[in-house]
């Protein structure tokens, strides 16, 4: 919105008066809450203050009846600010004024009560105000958009020897290995969100049987054709299978999964589909240039990449493709968005040994900054929720 005034009251005895507005959104036990300042124009009585946004939650908590308060000052240097006088609106009042100047008389209750000829203390002029809905992550999801997830696992020989206790892939009988709860903590709740249930599982760094071919993105599941496994526990056993067949070897690569992944979500644009990858990995990443490259070339694809760090190792690479301090950048070009969200696993496991509540921390962090992820992609390319599907109405029961 944007207001002017006329004719304020002059406060400053050199000058005219430096005014400025406050709003305040009225509370449920009648106290009221300060929302939004304007800036200060110098000099005048009759200002014009800059075009503003703010959220309607902030201005009424979503009750568009609710009394909204403005008072309007002049700035003094000191902090000592001269009260001019004070209106009232509301949302809806506000609202109706989108096509016509709306004025409102600014009164000063005390100055009324002293001055039997007092009019007002000048008056404040609605001069344009305008609505914008803002979607949510729901708003796209009801109207259909899937979040396709896709898994890669790190086969490298820094996580030891699967058959060792030591190891991060170790089978325990008793308890998942850090990969394992990795995987089932974020996997099951994505996958909610995901219709089919069917998710391509990759692995990464190890040598294949028979002839020992290094690989950065072969399917789990062992089938070039359709890398899909059915459910998180399809990806689980999977992952359990390819542990007992392939060589772990090396070198730390993501660029080879990033854009495989990348290459799926480019032939889609329409916001009807969004791709989240999930990496897990235990240390230091060895394609760190190509890496980025690919971040920066996915940042304008509908896809979010997870990266969970597991074991000791310290992942301080691995916080630079986090681009939430600085963006990640390659040959000079910037990533187009922050797509990728890092966490050690360590930090969310819980000391008592409770597993359910380090998978519970850990899918919480880690799947928190999706929605935005997804919203700022959406906006970026104008894409609008689709409706949702109407519901089904309940059939007519057969006449007897």
């Amino acid at each position: 919105m944007q207001l002017c005034a006329n004719k304020l009251d002059k406060k400053d005895f050199f000058g005219k008066s430096d005014p400025f507005l406050v709003f305040y959104r009225s509370n449920e036990d009648g106290t009221f809450t300060i929302c939004h300042k304007t800036e200060v124009v110098k000099n005048t009585l009759n200002p014009v203050w800059q075009p503003f946004s703010i959220p309607v939650r902030a201005l009424c908590n979503g009750d568009y009846d609710r009394t909204v308060k403005i008072d309007v000052y002049d700035w003094d240097r000191d902090g000592s600010h001269d009260f001019i006088g004070e209106f009232t609106t509301s949302y809806r009042e506000l609202s109706k004024a989108q096509n016509q100047f709306t004025v409102y008389e600014v009164l000063n209750p005390r100055k009324k009560c002293k001055k039997k000829k007092y009019v007002n203390s000048g008056t404040v002029t609605l001069l344009s105000f305008s609505v914008d809905s803002e979607f949510t992550f729901v708003d796209y999801i009801k109207g259909g958009t899937q979040l396709n997830f896709t898994v890669a696992i790190d086969f490298t020989a820094s996580n030891g020897n699967p058959l060792q206790p030591t190891s991060l892939h170790y089978m325990s009988p008793y308890q998942l290995s850090a990969y394992a709860m990795a995987l089932k903590a974020v996997g099951e709740i994505i996958q909610d969100y995901d219709s089919d249930k069917l998710f391509p599982a990759y692995g990464f760094g190890a040598k294949l049987p028979p002839e020992g071919r290094i690989s950065h993105q072969f399917p789990l599941n062992n089938n070039d054709e359709d890398p899909n496994c059915a459910g998180i526990e399809g990806v689980l056993e999977s992952y359990s299978q390819s542990l007992r067949t392939v060589q772990l070897y090396g070198p730390t690569c993501f660029a080879p999964v990033i854009n495989q992944v990348a290459r799926a979500a480019a032939k889609i644009s329409d916001g009807s589909q969004y791709y989240v990858l999930l990496i897990i990995t235990d240390g230091v990443i060895s394609d760190m240039t190509q890496t980025k490259e690919a971040i920066v070339s996915a940042s304008s694809l509908p896809m979010s990449i997870i990266i969970v760090g597991v074991g000791p190792a310290m992942f301080e690479a691995m916080e630079e493709l986090d681009g939430d301090d600085v963006r990640v950048s390659s040959r000079g070009r910037y990533a187009e968005r922050d797509i990728v969200q890092f966490v050690p696993f360590r930090d969310y496991v819980d000391r008592s040994g409770n597993q359910v509540l380090s998978m519970a921390r850990l899918a919480k962090d880690v799947l928190a900054e999706i929605p935005e992820q997804l919203l700022s992609y959406m906006r970026t390319r104008d894409i609008q929720p689709r409706p949702p599907p109407p519901a089904n109405p309940s059939p007519m029961p057969a006449p007897e």
